[in-house]
């Protein structure tokens, strides 16, 4: 290219091919002065010619694509994505993950907080859900639009992702890598180094900004190959295969349908899935019953102002919240299962502290430990 004379040095041109395929996305592969761009032409920055976004879970197969590219000299910006359905605890396990991939791999992270969008999704998924509540191509598809905006923001020429033809049934086969690719607005600028082999050239390879003989050609759930990889690459440290979304669990997942059918609800009733055994027993009331301490303090954490909480006296049991339009009925349940599920179970009777969250003064209920069946048909999961 550089021999054309009509050509100016220090721009690389696409082809009109290339030109065809991102019409949509023009601003995407442009200079962020495009005024001094020549017409169907980027900017060569010199030594950090070729810069990419990344997609950055913390796993092995997004911090493989990440050193594939370093060891052709790319410039990479991760993106990591969080959202409550990511974050099956307190803590939230795959920023900490991400942070650490970041740092090992030498590359500068931004997280980006996904739960609204992520919430929306799960309501009204254009393309469906996977085995449980999973929107996995609606998701994927918003992830990368907000990707190719940070993109033109960084200066990049294309997006990097971790994903691998075939490891998962909904989202990662041939046809939905190209919807996804399609629909979010930048086709042939997702560049999949795991299995770049086994798909189509995308316009950085096209263009010979990467070349594609030193790109891999992964397809299936098997991990040996990553991991084979990883080790020629001098990745050392990666997680162990974990859960993932939560939105793929089936039992949180039951959880969250109740919740989507029965009316209003905010982030404090979705991050109080995760925790604890989840009672409906009328319409617009729930009682939620901690398994273990730690369920126990993220309940309390997550009570708000008009919630009922309910606690044995005197001996170990569970923290027990009601939340919603409660009656006389509901706490004797939730005061009877609080007693069943405390170290008391085979007592007649258990006092049971009742109390509204908040508020100094409380009332002791005696509280009969009952058949778990009693309750059975409320019991979600």
């Amino acid at each position: 290219m550089g021999s054309d004379p009509e050509r100016i040095p220090g721009f690389i041109y696409l082809t009109p091919r290339a030109r065809a395929l991102t019409a949509s996305s023009a601003s995407a592969i442009m200079p962020r002065n495009p005024s001094i761009a020549p017409e169907g032409a980027f900017f060569h920055n010199g030594k950090n010619m070729v810069r990419a976004i990344a997609l950055l879970s913390g796993g092995l197969d997004s911090m493989l694509a990440i050193r594939v590219m370093q060891q052709q000299g790319v410039e990479v910006e991760a993106l990591h994505f969080t959202s409550t359905f990511t974050n099956p605890g307190s803590l939230d396990i795959s920023v900490t993950a991400a942070a650490r991939g970041a740092r090992l791999l030498g590359v500068r992270l931004t997280t980006v907080e996904f739960t609204k969008e992520m919430l929306e999704l799960v309501r009204h998924p254009r393309h469906g859900h996977g085995k449980n509540l999973n929107p996995c191509i609606d998701c994927h598809t918003a992830m990368l639009k907000r990707a190719a905006e940070y993109m033109r923001e960084f200066g990049a020429q294309f997006v990097i992702t971790g994903e691998v033809l075939g490891q998962r049934p909904m989202s990662q086969h041939r046809d939905a890598l190209n919807l996804i690719a399609k629909e979010a607005g930048i086709p042939g600028l997702i560049l999949r180094p795991l299995s770049a082999k086994l798909l189509d050239p995308t316009i950085p390879e096209t263009e010979g900004l990467i070349d594609r003989e030193k790109l891999l050609d992964i397809s299936g759930r098997s991990r040996k190959t990553q991991i084979a990889q990883a080790k020629l690459l001098g990745i050392t440290e990666y997680p162990a295969p974990a859960g993932g979304c939560l939105l793929t669990d089936e039992g949180f997942c039951k959880k969250l349908q109740d919740l989507l059918d029965h009316g209003d609800f905010d982030l404090d009733d979705v991050n109080l899935l995760k925790f604890g055994r989840h009672y409906r027993p009328a319409d617009g009331v729930k009682v939620v019953i901690g398994r273990d301490n730690r369920d126990n303090e993220a309940i309390q954490t997550l009570a708000r102002a008009d919630d009922i909480l309910l606690h044995t006296v005197d001996i170990p049991g569970p923290l027990t919240l009601i939340r919603g339009k409660w009656s006389k009925e509901t706490v004797r349940m939730a005061a009877d299962l609080t007693a069943r599920y405390s170290q008391g179970r085979d007592q007649r009777r258990v006092s049971v502290s009742v109390q509204r969250h908040g508020e100094p003064d409380d009332r002791v209920v005696d509280a009969t430990p009952c058949d778990l069946e009693k309750y059975k048909q409320y019991l979600i999961t």
